[in-house]
């Protein structure tokens, strides 16, 4: 039944125009990355409210700093692996236009994609709240290991990662461009999503409403499954480079 489904995905994909990726979390929870709402993510371990929202980071910017050093931590031990590798062949291959990510670890630059919209941000920048001077976000590190809060040595402000948090908007111009994307394609391919998340849950049905076949990599239900042409149930990195491997024998 799985490789039916396979032969399926990769038809679509091989006939496709102009096709987009739209990832979460489930695509680098096999890079070590625990994801956010799963039995052994994130938000089972801390309180979201207390940890990870801007109200936080000004408040009490100890605690959160607290947690953000143990993201970091997890991040520096990272790598790509095979679903961020099977992506930027589809990329490679011209079957793939653009990569759509929630999620803020750069693993699909490292492992190749060329095409990334970030719409919550990434972990490889610190952003002044003060100036707005940009900074890697190696510079966090001494202050963290004080246990101090980092700041600008501009201004003197506190800096924050250059991520999206609970009662911040998205980056504006890239979720245009990730909806333009999604408005344009006639084929999106969600991996890894448990799609709960606002705005980017509703991207599917931008897609869909423009005409766009709809392909689902994901471990778990989720709630645009009925719309899919093709459901594939089970571990991303798994499940793409067996589809991307049938991609190029069809195109050979």
């Amino acid at each position: 039944m799985i490789e039916e489904k396979i032969q399926r995905a990769a038809e679509l994909i091989v006939s496709s125009r102009y096709a987009v990726a739209l990832t979460g979390a489930g695509v680098s929870t096999e890079s070590g990355l625990p994801d956010f709402r799963s039995q052994e993510g994130l938000w089972r371990q801390y309180d979201p409210s207390e940890v990870a929202t801007l109200s936080t980071f000004y408040r009490d910017p100890h605690k959160f700093y607290a947690f953000y050093r143990h993201r970091l931590a997890l991040l520096r031990e990272a790598k790509p692996n095979p679903a961020h590798y099977a992506l930027a062949r589809l990329e490679a291959l011209g079957k793939l236009h653009v990569v759509v990510t929630q999620n803020v670890d750069g693993l699909h630059q490292q492992a190749g994609s060329q095409r990334v919209l970030e719409v919550h941000g990434n972990l490889r920048e610190a952003r002044c709240t003060g100036c707005g001077k940009m900074f890697p976000i190696h510079v966090l590190d001494p202050f963290l290991e004080r246990a101090e809060i980092p700041t600008c040595d501009s201004c003197g402000s506190a800096l924050k990662p250059n991520v999206v948090l609970f009662e911040e908007l998205l980056p504006v111009e890239v979720f245009e461009e990730a909806e333009a994307s999604c408005r344009r394609c006639d084929l999106l391919l969600v991996v890894g999503s448990s799609l709960q998340v606002t705005p980017v849950a509703y991207l599917p049905h931008v897609a869909i409403r423009h005409g766009a076949r709809l392909i689902l990599v994901n471990a778990e239900e989720t709630p645009v499954d009925k719309f899919a042409d093709v459901v594939l149930r089970g571990k991303a990195g798994v499940l793409l480079p067996r589809l991307v491997e049938e991609v190029e024998r069809r195109l050979a």
